[in-house]
């Protein structure tokens, strides 16, 4: 499962950028922006390496497009700015697992079992207690409460695309085709394209008509330079070459397997945000990170 756990790594770095990307230009600006990148490095490849618009299941990528990188991301970018990048991951990673189980069982008839059952508890328990208020917790009461129904919805948006890329792999290899990771992803994206560029059109029509004022100070050149900059690393580390690799583990895997390793993202993304944010997590948020993490190891195992 090598590429399941590049995309991890690759994963922990896109987050960060997308968190100081949100702060700096706008949660819909730095979403657009990012995965208008991914359209245009992802459409190189899949014109000239891999199959275009073919594969015999490009509705069903689409689709998983529109409600992973679509809804999920719209998701992601607004809990960015109100939980940090940490959270934001834990939430997004972790919930991912239990839910695409459910959903793969529901649809696809993959069964639960008991340890599945409660490695999907353990999750749970591992991200309500992370999440829990701390008494130094600097997010105001309003903003956290959002930012948990923001990372729900991620979590359920990651989940539900991942099930629906499985079912496309399968109808992909029973027309006779044979899908690249690569080519997955550019026809994911294409939906995600899409839903995003939605909130970002509006935005832009409510600026101009003074419905909507503008995010933050003005910035200066080099402020601006800088934030596209970390735009630029998001749309390669996240949606173009990452989620290459993500679906290339789930041609190969079950999404429960790929979706458990990519849940470890949060454990690395803590070091970075020490380091970058100050974001230093109390005791009892980094036992419900591991926690967490221990979950989707055992629904999966």
């Amino acid at each position: 499962m090598i590429p399941a756990f590049l995309a991890t790594a690759l994963f922990a770095v896109s987050i960060l950028a997308a968190g100081r990307s949100a702060r700096m230009l706008g949660s819909h600006t730095a979403n657009f922006g990012r995965v208008v990148v991914a359209v245009v490095l992802l459409a190189i490849w899949a014109h000239t390496v891999g199959q275009g618009f073919g594969g015999g299941a490009f509705a069903l990528f689409f689709l998983s497009g529109c409600i992973g990188f679509g809804l999920g991301d719209v998701a992601l970018f607004q809990a960015l700015p109100r939980l940090g990048p940490r959270l934001s991951s834990l939430m997004i990673n972790c919930l991912a697992a239990p839910f695409g189980a459910a959903i793969e069982w529901g649809w696809l008839g993959t069964p639960l079992s008991a340890t599945q059952c409660v490695g999907s508890l353990v999750i749970l328990a591992g991200v309500a207690l992370a999440l829990a208020p701390e008494h130094h917790q600097p997010i105001p009461r309003r903003l956290w409460q959002a930012g948990i129904v923001f990372g729900v919805l991620a979590g359920l948006g990651q989940a539900l695309g991942a099930v629906i890329s499985r079912k496309a792999y399968a109808v992909s290899a029973a027309a006779g085709g044979s899908m690249d990771g690569g080519t997955a992803a550019f026809q994911r994206i294409l939906g995600g394209l899409v839903i995003v560029a939605i909130p970002f059109l509006y935005q832009l029509y409510a600026r101009r008509t003074r419905r909507l004022d503008p995010v933050g100070a003005p910035m200066s050149t080099a402020t601006r330079r800088s934030a596209w900059t970390w735009v630029l690393l998001n749309g390669l580390t996240g949606p173009t070459i990452g989620v290459a690799f993500y679906q290339w583990g789930l041609k190969l895997a079950p999404s429960g397997v790929v979706l458990s390793i990519t849940a470890t993202t949060p454990l690395l993304v803590i070091p970075f945000t020490r380091w970058l944010e100050g974001d230093r997590p109390g005791p009892r948020s980094l036992v419900g990170c591991v926690l967490a993490v221990l979950g989707v190891i055992v629904l999966t195992a």
